[in-house]
């Protein structure tokens, strides 16, 4: 199976990326966690992603606050798929860092997710690598059957009343 990779800025990101992590952990996924700069460490990011295919990567998770440069860097110097997690980590409430992810130039595509969105980042990857792997595909549908059912219910309980 074909791994994801998660890359954050700073340590400091992790009680955030932790939350990728778990559903990842949840669907039984194969990953990786570094911590890599765009603006610290730019070589040991762009190596990153430059051997990412050779490696076994289907898709890399970026997560970065404030000036948020690192998805961009990382898409830069691969073509796999590259999703942008945008942190909440400074006084613009994360908007800095969604802006920053999200305005990459025409050629050089960051799926972005909502801002702390790691969960939808780590679901995102999934899907990705749920097009060879028909496990984590069946997993994926056999969660969208359940999300569907509780809310079916809740309507059902709401027209009791």
């Amino acid at each position: 199976m074909k791994k994801i990779g998660i890359v954050m800025g700073s340590d400091s990101d992790l009680p955030i990326v932790q939350k990728a992590i778990d559903v990842l952990k949840e669907y039984g996924a194969d990953y990786e966690v570094h911590i890599y700069s765009a603006h610290r460490t730019p070589e040991q990011a762009r190596e990153f992603s430059r051997n990412a295919r050779a490696n076994g990567f289907a898709a890399i998770i970026a997560a970065a606050g404030k000036a948020a440069h690192l998805a961009g860097a990382i898409a830069a110097n691969t073509t796999i798929p590259v999703i942008g997690l945008p942190i909440k980590s400074s006084t613009l409430d994360g908007l800095d860092a969604l802006l920053s992810t999200v305005q990459m130039p025409s050629g050089i595509p960051v799926a972005t997710v909502a801002i702390d969105g790691a969960a939808n980042a780590a679901l995102l990857a999934l899907q990705i690598l749920s097009v060879e792997e028909k496990e984590i595909a069946e997993k994926l549908d056999s969660a969208r059957a359940k999300a569907a059912e509780a809310i079916l219910l809740k309507d059902k309980k709401l027209q009791e009343i």
